[in-house]
């Protein structure tokens, strides 16, 4: 085989991110690597393939084993620019998560329907959706969703600690259906 071939092989184009990527994925198979004896364990007098444990060691050990190669290879080649920016743009997507633990978080003080259209307004806003058009839409949305949820689907949401300042039957009739 030619050197030059087997040398293309190998060869790995870099993207930015790539080398922090790897880092991290090497961390989370290590911690999972950590964790395996207390998640699983040996069966006696049972064949190595029906042990509980040994497809979750054969797993991780695979992974840890690619990630290290993945990080070795991120470490040896050559620095790309961008690299921060790419990770920022990655931490950036975390607004979203916290935007919805925000929105979990009111729920049970607002109660599920204005927590869903303040939720759904807020998030129109917040991605440039700034009309009336748009933001009555994003109410109807938030509108829709207590309905279906909560009356069609019945799923039990907990009720708002606002409801409790409602007439009894307001009250009874919002913990019910919105």
């Amino acid at each position: 085989m030619n050197e030059k071939n087997t040398k293309n092989l190998f060869l790995r184009q870099r993207r930015s991110g790539d080398l922090v990527f790897s880092l991290l994925f090497f961390a989370l198979c290590l911690f999972l690597a950590y964790n395996l004896p207390d998640q699983t364990t040996w069966s006696k007098g049972t064949k190595l393939p029906a042990q509980p444990a040994f497809w979750p060691y054969v797993s991780v050990g695979i992974m840890t084993f690619f990630s290290l190669l993945h990080l070795l290879t991120g470490l040896l080649s050559p620095a790309i620019k961008g690299r921060w920016l790419e990770v920022t743009f990655w931490l950036r997507s975390l607004e979203y998560a916290v935007w919805f633990m925000v929105y979990v978080f009111i729920v049970p003080i607002l109660g599920y329907l204005l927590s869903t259209i303040l939720f759904t307004s807020t998030l129109s806003l917040r991605l440039g959706f700034r009309s009336v058009n748009n933001l009555m839409l994003a109410v109807v949305f938030g509108i829709v969703v207590v309905v279906l949820f909560k009356s069609f689907l019945q799923v039990k949401v907990p009720g708002g600690q606002i409801y409790e300042y409602l007439p009894t039957a307001i009250r009874s009739f919002m913990l019910t259906y919105l």
